[in-house]
């Protein structure tokens, strides 16, 4: 076959491993490279992948248990249709190592970690503090990590709207405080001092 792709002129490589001329689409995407495509095969890639992970004591399903269309994810161990992966044009099959589910899992790990500072275990240790209710209004489950903008302080988790309140508040307990006295009946009329300065009544 090597042969007759070389002599039809079609798009083919030769794979640095397993030697096979084989057409371009066999070839995962590495754009450092001059031809724009890995030295090694998709096959010879996937089968040196398989042997380095199970050097490092990883199991594989057994030959034959993964269907076609489907591919065994390295976190959760579990095998999944292929519509449950992201594509990743660089890998051997031309999909992530990981699957959508547990990529979203690190993705948050990662997320708590770069802006709050805080590990899935420090989050949670957070939410039983608080019976795992949001800490304003005490009925929606603690959801949103919420902290303060100027120290990057953590000060509790909120729920989606009590969350989302106190930033259109801009974060001001003064804002609070008479959002609160308003609730409450109390009615701050402010006094135009001058264009665009208002005076609240002591």
């Amino acid at each position: 076959m090597g042969g007759e792709l070389v002599e039809s002129g079609q798009g083919a490589k030769r794979c640095a491993r397993c030697g096979d001329v084989k057409l371009r689409a066999a070839f995962a995407l590495k754009r450092s490279n001059l031809d724009g495509l890995q030295h090694r095969c998709r096959d010879c890639a996937a089968e040196s992948d398989r042997r380095r992970q199970e050097a490092m004591g990883r199991t594989f399903p057994t030959s034959g248990a993964v269907q076609e269309d489907h591919k065994y994810c390295h976190g959760c161990g579990e095998v999944k249709p292929h519509s449950e992966w992201h594509r990743k044009e660089s890998s051997p099959d031309g999909l992530a190592s990981r699957c959508k589910a547990c990529r979203a899992v690190d993705n948050r790990v990662g997320h708590l970690k770069r802006r709050y500072g805080l590990t899935p275990a420090d989050l949670d240790a957070l939410v039983a503090e608080q019976q795992g209710v949001c800490c304003i209004c005490l009925a929606a489950p603690a959801a949103h990590v919420d902290h303060c903008h100027k120290t990057g302080k953590v000060r509790g988790v909120l729920c989606f709207n009590c969350n989302s309140a106190i930033g259109k508040l801009g974060d001001d307990p003064d804002v609070g405080r008479r959002a609160v006295a308003y609730l409450e009946g109390i009615v701050w009329k402010p006094t135009l001092v001058t264009p665009g300065v208002y005076q609240l009544p002591s």
